[in-house]
């Protein structure tokens, strides 16, 4: 089986890792739009399980697919949205309500119209726009260096030894250090781990015009301009060509399927997704599919004890979580910028694209990876007028 000969220690680390970061980054968002949607415990085990479900099933089988690292997340913008946008908005209309964002997806995704207008976005920007929605997680490892100065150190230290000798193993032996300090220092908290199993809850929908236009139409704008647009592009940036209408049209039919059980939103990763793209993954790119694989077997965990595995993930501490990101990023922002500046005559919109998406702006609830593109586009139509 073709799966195991590719299999590498590298990528069941940056599959690990890439989980890792996504869940502490934005689990407690998930967990904040569910209460919001009015929510108990149960549900919100359930909505945590099928958004684990539903992240497992597309990262293994879109990945074995096209044999190629297709990693998907849910919408943590869309999560941020829901916090306000669900507040007084019934369960069953919230539900309906995801359903008609996913089906919205599925068809644009389906019928090409997303992939035809994303296709015509320049490499040069778009390797600008992966190099500036990474550039915060680069500069977390040596923030991080002002609360865990130790701990960050003897991982940078561990990192830049491996990178010399044995560069497929860099980030795990970093992650395994800094484990190891947190072990010492006493700042893994595993008491606070409990393992249970989630149980489905199905809450049948209902569909109103307010939670329509209050709820559907905004989580469907923001995961697709704020998720699946930068997903996009870190695919490209990446070098893969993966076919985005039936990536995203899948991402769309799978959450039309979970969205009974709080499967909200489930679309391409960006951030996350850059760690099983890099060099950390496997140094052959065509083996760095298995990365996000083993992310789907991850996630899949993720969905069998739902909520409760938070806990397992919160046991690590903060920095260890940064710095081991920052890590795992480095190559991707460096081969993001050598290609967004390679071009002299893209050189400004690229720029401006990349300090855009670094600024974290967000106007209009749309976060700052949409808005960089847009001024990357605009600059590069500008100036290449005047050319």
């Amino acid at each position: 089986m073709r799966l195991l000969r590719d299999f590498s220690v590298s990528a069941l680390v940056a599959g690990f890792v890439t989980v890792l970061v996504g869940f502490t980054s934005s689990a407690v968002i998930v967990f904040q739009a569910a209460a919001a949607a009015g929510a108990g415990p149960r549900e919100i085990g359930s909505w945590m399980g099928a958004l684990g479900l539903g992240m497992g099933l597309t990262c293994i089988l879109l990945s074995l697919r096209y044999r190629a690292p297709v990693v998907t997340a849910w919408s943590t913008p869309g999560a941020a949205m829901l916090i306000t946008g669900v507040a007084g908005v019934p369960m069953a209309e919230a539900i309906g309500a995801f359903m008609v964002s996913a089906a919205l997806i599925t068809v644009s995704g389906f019928s090409g119209a997303f992939e035809r207008a994303i296709s015509r976005i320049p490499l040069s920007l778009a390797s600008a726009l992966l190099a500036g929605v990474l550039l915060r997680f680069g500069l977390e490892v040596f923030v991080s260096l002002g609360t865990q100065p130790w701990m960050v150190l003897a991982m940078l230290a561990a990192y830049l030894a491996m990178r010399r000798a044995l560069p497929r193993y860099a980030v795990p032996v970093a992650l395994a250090v800094g484990v190891a300090f947190a072990l010492v220092q006493g700042s893994l908290r595993l008491d606070q781990v409990s393992f249970t199993f989630a149980q489905p809850v199905f809450t049948a929908p209902a569909f109103s015009w307010s939670a329509l236009f209050g709820v559907a139409a905004p989580l469907f704008i923001v995961t697709m301009a704020s998720q699946n647009v930068p997903g996009v592009a870190v695919i490209r940036a990446s070098g893969y060509e993966v076919p985005v209408s039936p990536v995203i049209g899948w991402t769309g039919v799978t959450t039309l399927i979970l969205a009974p059980f709080g499967g909200f939103a489930v679309n391409l990763a960006a951030i996350t997704a850059a760690i099983c793209m890099g060099r950390e993954a496997h140094e052959d790119p065509a083996r760095r599919y298995v990365a996000a694989v083993m992310a789907g077997v991850f996630y899949l965990l993720i969905g069998l004890f739902g909520a409760t595995v938070g806990a397992l993930f919160g046991a690590f501490p903060k920095e260890l979580v940064l710095a081991v990101a920052g890590l795992a990023l480095l190559g991707t922002i460096g081969n993001g910028l050598t290609v967004a500046l390679a071009n002299e005559r893209d050189r400004e919109p690229a720029l401006i694209t990349f300090l855009v998406t670094a600024s974290g702006v967000t106007l209009l609830g749309i976060g700052s990876a949409f808005w960089g593109l847009v001024a990357g586009v605009i600059a590069l139509l500008v100036l290449r007028r005047q050319g």
